[in-house]
Order: structure tokens, then C-alpha cells, then sequence
């Protein structure tokens, strides 16, 4: 039964990474893969020689002495167990996206437009390499991908042009996503879990995670599509909201506010994001001054669509189909972790692999595992590798083994367009083609990944 699921998840996971040539949304498969692998488990509950036991990261004493009404309620809690922390991240990334929907509901991001001036195209490349570096620490590396990208296209005309922008901001973005506990899918995971701290994450992964920009923009800055000046974009569009300002810095705000709320607290960041976007909601509904009514078709004048408020608008553009895929993935993971497999593949991982000149410290796992997981990053989704990671490696709060996982994970995808959300949704929006994003752009992220790896490994003797 072991086998058969293992065999269920590198079935679920091959179509998953075969998304475009199957033409099937990846959320199916993971979806597909989490139900039948939890059901197998439950068929096959008594069969089972180890489990897992999550909370105390060791396996489960005395299993075969359980009876069977004992071992499914101890399924049972162990699925309620992963069930209440996928939530956390669920629960974390709605609020995040809601919020970001309200800024785009009042156009808040074209006040970024309004701060760019130059028409010089190296000042641009490095313009957007800052913004996109910063920002993605802020609301996330793909909302910040869509957002530069979408302001990208209405700055600059030639696509040919265009795409060599997209190709950096991308790297970027990526890079600005390591560093912060809220900037990519794969950190948030890890904070959440409790393996990393805001603080800690800053410390270790700021300057590996700028030179992993940095090198590459600046290589960039020299080749000839970004030499000369762009063509003048004509007239300054305005935004259609006197609130957009106002909304988008209310809405970072209230993003940057939540690790700050959790080091108050020390609630769950999910409880932190419901209050920022319970504030950013309260002055959505007041500047919006719509009239709307407790029933959509109650009051036939109501400007509201089909929606109530700007808050319930902004609740139904949000990503579902991703965070769909981030419960199927993030459960089927769960499940081969219950069963003990991560933990015994873990075992064999670092006393087979060769070490790098430098181990991690106290961890003893060589650094060319986790390199090899940047590097898998790139081929297959980051989310599914730093889920298993969770529960191959035992190791505190705030190893160095984390941090490096949190960096590799987050900046590996870089090098192939396929390998990153943010790579995924500007292929989509600029029509980047595979091999020319891998030819152009794809080495100048190997160099910044290399580069900022190399930068760890040195930082991390420091702190």
C-alpha cells in the first residue's frame, strides 16, 4: 500500500510538471493525488509498519501494539493535525491577495507609474529591478510580477523590448521574495511551520538574496536591448480613483504590519493578515461611497455588478485556482510524511550525499542538498520541494539549513521560465517562449543564483 502511494504522488507530481503539454491546470492533480493518497492510507491503515508523528518530528513509538480503532483516530488527528496548518497558509494567502485586489479595485499601483521619468532604457531595467526586488518582499514575487509587468506595457510599446524587462524582473522579484517572510509561497511556508523568523530571514538572506539581483541586472545593463531610449509612451494616463495612492500605501501598510503584529503576539500570521485586511476592507467601503444593498438585486440603481462592496469584488478575483493547488500539494506531501518516507528518504539523503567545502551548521545536511533543491526549483514547482523538506529535516527555529532552503527554493526558479510562479504568469502575459527566455535570460539567473548561494555560505559564518 506504501508503494502504491508513493507511486500515486510521482504520477500526480510528472503531470503536475507536464501542465502545459497535458493542457490540464496543474490544481487537478494535486487535488487528485491528496484525495486518493489519504484514501489509500485509510484503506490500508492497519498495514503500516511507522508513522510519523508531526508534532514531535520523531516516529510513532510502539505502533504495531495499536489496535485498529487506535490507529484511525490516530489517522485522524494526524490529517486534522496537517489539515490546521495548510489552513494557516490558505487562510494567510486569501488575506494577502484580497488586499492586494482592493489596491488594484481603486488602481492604487498606477501611482508607481507616476514616480518613473526616465526614458533612458538602462535607468528603467534598474528602476524595475529595484521595484520589483522591494515590492515582492511586500506583496508577494507574482502579484509583484503582474503589477511591474502590467505597468511595463503601458511604458513601453515594443514587445521585443518588453520581454527582455520581464526576463529581469522576474530574476528580481524572485530574489526580493527570499528575503521576506510574506514575499513568495515557499517562505511564507517555512514561517509559518516556524523554521524561520522575520528577523533571523532578514539578517541571512538580504545581501545573498540582492546580490542575486544585483549581478545579474547589472550584466543585464551591458547587452545591447538596453541600450538608447525608449519611445515616448504619449500621454500620462490617471488614475481612476482620487484614493489610489491612499489605498496602495494603506494596503502595504497593513502587509508589512502582520510579522510585526506576530512578534507582539505571537498569534499565527493568519490573524495578523484578517486584521490588516479587516482595516484596508473599512477604508475600501468608505471611499468607495457605493450604494449597495443587503441583496444584489434589491436596489436596481447600485453601482455594485453582481457584488455587494469593493471588498466582496476583490474576493472573487483572487487566485482560488492557486491556492486549490497549494491544499492538494501541500496534503499529498502531508500524507507520504505521515507514513514516514520523507523522514527515511531524509536519512538516506545525507548519509549518501558528499558534502560541499562548508556543512550547515548543527545540521550536518550537505549544502548540495539544498542546492540541488534550488535547482530542482527550476524544473519543477518550489512549493511541493519545500513541503517535503518540512518534513525530511528536524533541524530548529532559525538553522541555517532553513534559510538556505528558503533561498535556494525561492530563487532557483529563476533560471527557467517554468520553474517560478512569477516566470509562469509573464510567460502567460508577455507570451515568452521557453528556449529564448532559457538562451537570454536563464543563464544570467544561474549567475545570480550561484553568486548569492556563494554570498550565504560566507554571511552565514558571520551571524
Amino acid at each position: 500500500m506504501e508503494t502504491l502511494i508513493v507511486i500515486v504522488f510521482v504520477l500526480g507530481y510528472l503531470a503536475i510538471t507536464l501542465e502545459h503539454k497535458l493542457k490540464i491546470d496543474k490544481l487537478i492533480p494535486a487535488l487528485v493525488m491528496m484525495a486518493i493518497s489519504w484514501a489509500l492510507i485509510a484503506l490500508g491503515v492497519d498495514s503500516f509498519p511507522q508513522w510519523f508523528d508531526s508534532v514531535k518530528h520523531t516516529l510513532v513509538d510502539n505502533l504495531g501494539l495499536l489496535d485498529h480503532e487506535e490507529r484511525v483516530l490516530l489517522m485522524e488527528e494526524t490529517l486534522l493535525h496537517h489539515l490546521g496548518k495548510t489552513a494557516e497558509i490558505l487562510v494567510f494567502l486569501i488575506g494577502a491577495m484580497t488586499i492586494v485586489e482592493i489596491i488594484d479595485y481603486f488602481d492604487g499601483f498606477s501611482t508607481i507609474k507616476s514616480f518613473i521619468k526616465t526614458k533612458s532604457k538602462k535607468n528603467i531595467l534598474w528602476i524595475f529591478g529595484f521595484l520589483a526586488f522591494f515590492l515582492s518582499a511586500i506583496i508577494d514575487n507574482l502579484t509583484a510580477t503582474i503589477v511591474l509587468i502590467s505597468i511595463l506595457q503601458k511604458l513601453i510599446y515594443d514587445r521585443n523590448v518588453r520581454i527582455w524587462y520581464a526576463g529581469l524582473i522576474i530574476i528580481a522579484a524572485n530574489a526580493g521574495g527570499a528575503w521576506s517572510p510574506i514575499g513568495d509561497v515557499t517562505t511564507t511556508m517555512l514561517w509559518i511551520g516556524k523554521k524561520v523568523s522575520s528577523g533571523h530571514l532578514f539578517v541571512y538572506l538580504f545581501i545573498p538574496s540582492l546580490l542575486c539581483m544585483l549581478v545579474p541586472t547589472f550584466i543585464a545593463s551591458f547587452l545591447p536591448a538596453f541600450k538608447g531610449k525608449i519611445d515616448s509612451p504619449g500621454d500620462e494616463e490617471k488614475s481612476k480613483s482620487k484614493y489610489g495612492a491612499t489605498m496602495l500605501y494603506l494596503g502595504l501598510g497593513g502587509i508589512i504590519s502582520v510579522p510585526v503584529f506576530k512578534g507582539f503576539t505571537h498569534l499565527p500570521p493568519y490573524v495578523g493578515m484578517m486584521l490588516a485586511l479587516s482595516f484596508v476592507a473599512i477604508f475600501a467601503e468608505v471611499f468607495s461611497n457605493r450604494k449597495f444593498a443587503m441583496s444584489i438585486d434589491a436596489d436596481k440603481d447600485a453601482d455594485h455588478k453582481g457584488h455587494h462592496s469593493p471588498v466582496h469584488l476583490s474576493l472573487s478575483k483572487i487566485e482560488l485556482p492557486s491556492i486549490l493547488f497549494f491544499l492538494g500539494i501541500l496534503m499529498a506531501v502531508a500524507a507520504l510524511e505521515s507514513l514516514g518516507v520523507l523522514f527515511g528518504f531524509a536519512s538516506t539523503l545525507q548519509e549518501n550525499m558528499p558534502l560541499l567545502g562548508t556543512e550547515i551548521h548543527h545540521g550536518g545536511v550537505s549544502d548540495l542538498v539544498v542546492l540541488l533543491i534550488g535547482v530542482g526549483s527550476a524544473v519543477i514547482d518550489n512549493v511541493p520541494l519545500v513541503a517535503a523538506s518540512l518534513g525530511m529535516f528536524t533541524e530548529p527555529l532559525d538553522n541555517e539549513l532553513w534559510h538556505f532552503i528558503a533561498y535556494a527554493a525561492g530563487t532557483g526558479g529563476s533560471m527557467l521560465i517554468i520553474g517560478s510562479a512569477s516566470g509562469v504568469v509573464a510567460m502567460g502575459m508577455e507570451r515568452i517562449e521557453f528556449f529564448w527566455y532559457l538562451k537570454n535570460i536563464g543563464w544570467l539567473a544561474l549567475i545570480g543564483f550561484i553568486v548569492g548561494a556563494i554570498a550565504f555560505m560566507f554571511t552565514r559564518t558571520i551571524f
